[in-house]
């Protein structure tokens, strides 16, 4: 990043300091590309920078030339205000995508699905394989969610995916669509061959180059992951939910958990008092404490919706970190 600010000149300018930033920029987009196996089998991905996932998704919503807008019913504020006039397809008691309901639902015409990959409240995994599958035959595009897998996971089968940088090590105000082809959209003007306003941000773009390119494999060495493990059977005995139990397909660096008599509100704010953040549902929407649309779809009891905090693993989370958690966890819920 302090890279990109030395040479940071518009990169739209034709003289010869913007040739020199766009230079930069592209060869920061083909990085991000390289890095994310972009480019391999029958799609070769175009990458459209943003701000963030927020104006990504925004992006492919609002301007995909498609019919029917259809959301699942656990996918991100962002998503559900982008288009708020979708249709929302339910999901089952696990958070899976209620894959009859979206067989029906595909039978509008020139459909464009919108689905995470992994939710950002449970860290439930959506089967996009199958639900690609379904949307294909379908003759729709579908729209993923990548901005909770990306760099964690491999990048699943789509027609559109959503990253954010910040999510896994890069800097804040820097995001992308990844896009298979330019023609499934309407250009708005502007930058990024013509599909975004507003000036290219450079310095950002280096850094989610660099931050995808040191993310490790697998994102989260599972020793700094065993005391989660260990403190699940420690919540049931206290009476608690460990979510990830009823889940379609748990992923061990987002955990949702109920602590009994205790709310979630008062959770946050005690272990903010001990230094520790964790979040009461998405962290965009944390804080208006209000009762999370992703548990009510899922069906979760409201009394265990109303004590469930979300507790999320960063790339430098470490081990030491995860054992002070469980600890305070314990002594929060037997106090």
């Amino acid at each position: 990043m302090e890279e990109g600010f030395r040479i940071w000149a518009n990169p739209s300018s034709p003289h010869a300091e913007g040739r020199k930033a766009r230079a930069a920029l592209e060869d920061a987009r083909e990085r991000i590309k390289a890095r994310l196996g972009l480019g391999q089998g029958d799609k070769n991905y175009e990458l459209i920078f943003t701000s963030g996932a927020s104006e990504a998704a925004a992006l492919a919503l609002q301007q995909a030339k498609a019919g029917a807008r259809l959301v699942s019913s656990v996918e991100h504020d962002a998503v559900l205000k982008a288009v708020p006039d979708a249709e929302r397809l339910p999901v089952l008691s696990n958070g899976a995508l209620d894959l009859e309901n979206l067989r029906e639902a595909l039978q509008r015409e020139n459909p464009l699905v919108a689905v995470q990959q992994v939710n950002s409240e449970t860290g439930n995994r959506q089967d996009l394989e199958a639900i690609s599958a379904m949307v294909e035959d379908a003759g729709g595009m579908l729209l993923a969610d990548c901005a909770q897998s990306a760099a964690k996971l491999a990048l699943p089968p789509c027609d559109m995916a959503v990253l954010s940088a910040h999510k896994f090590g890069g800097p804040i105000g820097i995001g992308a669509l990844l896009v298979a082809d330019y023609a499934m959209l309407s250009p708005t003007g502007g930058h990024e061959r013509g599909y975004r306003r507003g000036t290219e941000n450079l310095p950002g773009a280096l850094g989610m180059a660099a931050a995808l390119e040191v993310a490790g494999q697998p994102y989260l060495d599972p020793a700094i992951l065993k005391p989660l493990d260990q403190l699940a059977d420690e919540v049931r005995a206290e009476g608690g939910t460990w979510l990830s139990d009823r889940l379609l397909d748990s992923t061990p660096y987002i955990r949702a958990i109920a602590m009994p008599n205790m709310s979630a509100t008062a959770q946050v704010m005690r272990f903010d008092m001990a230094g520790i953040a964790v979040s009461q549902g998405s962290a965009c929407s944390s804080g208006t404490m209000k009762t999370s649309h992703v548990m009510e779809a899922m069906q979760v009891e409201p009394e265990v919706a109303a004590n469930t905090i979300r507790v999320s693993l960063g790339w430098n989370t470490t081990r030491e970190e995860v054992e002070r958690f469980c600890d305070v966890w314990l002594g929060m819920a037997r106090s």
